[in-house]
């Protein structure tokens, strides 16, 4: 039995557009392929114009390749028949939280997915407050959203996803919008749901330190996939991601440098702490 939760195979899809008089087309992702495991943490980075937000919209069937297959632990995007169990698998997550938060008080926006699934008033009431606990926001349940900060916020609306119990949560660029303390708040709990309860998360990111947090990293470049691999190695190309207008971590960086000074090291630090680790070293 495979362990793939969602399949990409050969998809192609174009975004038209009519003036009134003639049909104009832009191919945005071309005959792109790969996996996803169940519980995998994933990260998707790609300048703009890529190809990310519209392959996390096929995702969850919001739409469809033009050619070639998307498969949800195993229905098929395009089967109109089950739409609706594939975003009940798969929940998407906004860059900017006000977006999706529809309620004047947290808990009844957490609660306002289930109650659109026909879900009983106790189960709800359940599942509102495991979703809050889960992001560590049930003590501001009875509050209002728009007193929340924008890390609290984007926290919600995680939480409005959690509520509705998905295998999987797609979250297209969630920390752009936040500071660096709400960006950490939102990747805390974005680990703590992949590894603790086993949610597939699928990150689509421009930050570099954010994406040598997953499992894997997918680099897509006008549509067509560039790297598919651990962060480590993604990371260590540094002079091609260059080349594709993209950044590395800096600590990533910082070893590029001192291989170009005649110093050898094969594992490539990822954050702060494993470069300072590696700098002490060096100087000792």
């Amino acid at each position: 039995m495979s362990n793939n939760f969602i399949e990409v195979k050969d998809i192609s899809f174009s975004y038209r557009e009519y003036d009134g008089e003639t049909t104009s087309t832009e191919t945005v992702i071309k005959d792109l392929s790969f996996n996803v495991k169940k519980g995998e943490f994933l990260a998707l980075l790609g300048h703009n114009g890529s190809g990310k937000s519209t392959l996390a919209k096929m995702f969850n069937g919001m739409l469809s390749p033009d050619s070639g297959t998307i498969t949800v632990d195993g229905i098929s995007s395009t089967d109109e028949e089950h739409i609706y169990d594939i975003r009940s698998k798969v929940g998407l997550v906004l860059q900017n939280p006000d977006n999706q938060i529809v309620a004047s008080i947290v808990e009844e926006d957490v609660a306002f997915g289930p109650e659109n699934l026909g879900i009983s008033p106790t189960e709800i009431r359940q599942r509102v407050d495991e979703a809050l606990k889960a992001v560590d926001m049930y003590a501001y349940k009875d509050f209002a959203p728009h007193k929340l900060s924008g890390g609290q916020k984007q926290r919600i609306a995680i939480a409005g996803i959690i509520a509705m119990k998905p295998d999987c949560i797609v979250l297209d660029e969630p920390t752009a919008m936040l500071d660096p303390k709400g960006r950490a708040e939102v990747m805390q709990t974005i680990k703590k749901l992949n590894k603790e309860n086993n949610i597939t998360i699928i990150l689509i990111t421009h930050y570099m330190d954010e994406a040598a947090q997953a499992d894997r990293v997918i680099v897509m470049d006008n549509g067509e996939m560039l790297l598919d691999a651990p962060p480590r190695e993604v990371f260590s190309e540094v002079s091609l991601l260059k080349e594709h207008g993209l950044d590395v971590p800096q600590s990533a960086e910082i070893i590029h440098m001192l291989k170009d000074c005649g110093v050898k090291e094969d594992k490539l630090p990822l954050n702060v702490e494993e470069c300072l680790d590696l700098l002490t070293r060096l100087i000792k």
